[in-house]
């Protein structure tokens, strides 16, 4: 048996010779006793060896395969102005912190004329160029902290209305460089700041929708001479009296609803407002006393100014308001009278006069009590019921008010062709 093993030893030696093995590894291997590399590289007896020569003929594992090069993906743009308005686009994506309709998901690759919310056409000055034309985002839900960099540097942009998002910030002055915007729209957001005072001067735009927002201070007289047909500025914190020009204005659609503005209604106020439908002032602090002008509303179905400051006598031009639906004269300082005539509008449908100062009232508006239109409570009617205390009436009538040219609350203009001989119905005849 002996014999055999030294004849497999030196086979096993020759052969590890011929192939190249170091001294050490025959040594190695004559140590091991033929036990094999397992038993050898793990022995204790071979701790020299483990170092050296165990890592030379410990199998070395294959370095794992390299990941595959991503390959970068080429955009290619239809049109030079869609490719410079890319980066813009993907910046103002970065900066949404809502996004509850996924409307953003839309806005990969080159072709933004159909990402949601943006739509293309070709610009005026270039008939075969294609660019972002209008951005309508109007109930999208979006949030951004701005639309400062977005918004001013869509060059072709023409209209772009934003209605019901959460976009903040102010109005950059820059959007005043934008040659084609007619339509702006950014109601029902959270911008806040003074007036956008960019828009003054921008001849093109004629549609200027900013209600329901945060804006401050005043509102610079020129905007409602500019060249608008829509100017929606209700629902902010306006804080400014009436201006002087508001008669002058070109705006067939004018709402000042719900802000702060001061001062009286302009005796003028037939020619700001003599096309609307709504003439809404209410939840403002307007004072001063109704002028007969507003007899001359004769497209009215709706007149509301309550919740202002306004005093003095109803005129009787109201008379006139033949397609009248709705008055609201509520929460004044309005007393005296109220007119017959007034009452006997054949479309009036709901008429509020309540937390004011009536002393008197006629039958044919007592018939409308009767009939629901009519709503007369918290004044100073001695026989009605749900009225202000005999405390609160003496302490108003104590303190009387006057109204200039008290004679025009009689004036009834719509009649005044045939009775003054007046070639203008509008005009009062001079006292």
């Amino acid at each position: 048996m002996s014999t055999l093993v030294c004849v497999i030893l030196t086979s096993l030696i020759a052969t590890t010779l011929s192939s190249g093995a170091t001294r050490e590894t025959v040594e190695f291997l004559i140590g091991s006793g033929g036990r094999g590399l397992k038993n050898g590289c793990s022995s204790e007896n071979h701790g020299k060896y483990r170092a050296t020569q165990c890592s030379k003929l410990r199998v070395t594992r294959a370095p794992p395969p390299a990941p595959p090069v991503k390959k970068t993906e080429l955009v290619v743009f239809s049109d030079q102005r869609l490719a410079s308005v890319y980066p813009i686009i993907q910046k103002f994506k970065s900066l949404i912190t809502s996004d509850p309709l996924g409307i953003t998901k839309t806005w990969v690759g080159s072709d933004i004329c159909s990402y949601k919310g943006f739509f293309c056409d070709s610009p005026p000055d270039n008939k075969s160029a294609t660019a972002v034309a209008s951005v309508d985002f109007n109930g999208f839900h979006l949030a951004a902290p701005t639309l400062d960099g977005f918004l001013d540097q869509l060059p072709d942009v023409a209209l772009f209305h934003a209605n019901s998002n959460s976009f903040s910030g102010t109005i950059s002055p820059n959007i005043a460089r934008l040659p084609y915007l007619y339509e702006l729209d950014i109601s029902n957001n959270l911008f806040s700041g003074s007036f956008p005072a960019a828009v003054l001067g921008m001849n093109g735009l004629t549609f200027l929708d900013i209600r329901f927002n945060l804006f401050t201070g005043a509102v610079p007289p020129q905007i409602f001479t500019q060249n608008l047909d829509v100017l929606f500025i209700n629902n902010n914190n306006f804080m400014t009296t009436l201006p002087d020009n508001l008669g002058n204005t070109h705006i067939r659609y004018l709402t000042l609803a719900n802000n702060k503005f001061t001062g009286p209604i302009p005796s003028d106020i037939f020619k700001v407002f003599s096309s609307l439908s709504e003439v809404l002032l209410l939840n403002n602090q307007i004072t001063g006393c109704l002028p007969y002008e507003v007899g001359l509303l004769k497209e009215a179905t709706v007149f509301d100014a309550g919740n202002n400051r306004l005093t003095g006598p109803l005129p009787f031009a109201l008379s006139c308001l033949e397609k009248v639906e709705q008055l609201n004269f509520a929460g004044n300082q309005l007393f005296g009278m109220v007119p017959e005539v007034a009452c006997e509008l054949v479309k009036l449908t709901n008429f509020s006069l309540s937390d004011n100062y009536f002393t008197t009232l006629g039958p044919t508006c007592r018939f409308l009590i009767e009939k629901g239109v009519l709503d007369i409570t918290n004044n100073c009617i001695p026989d009605l019921p749900f009225q202000k205390s005999v405390e609160e009436c003496s302490d108003f009538i104590a303190h009387p008010r006057s109204c200039p040219q008290m004679w025009s609350y009689t004036f009834i203009p719509c009649m005044s062709s045939s009775s003054s001989g007046s070639t203008n119905p509008g005009m009062a005849p001079s006292s």
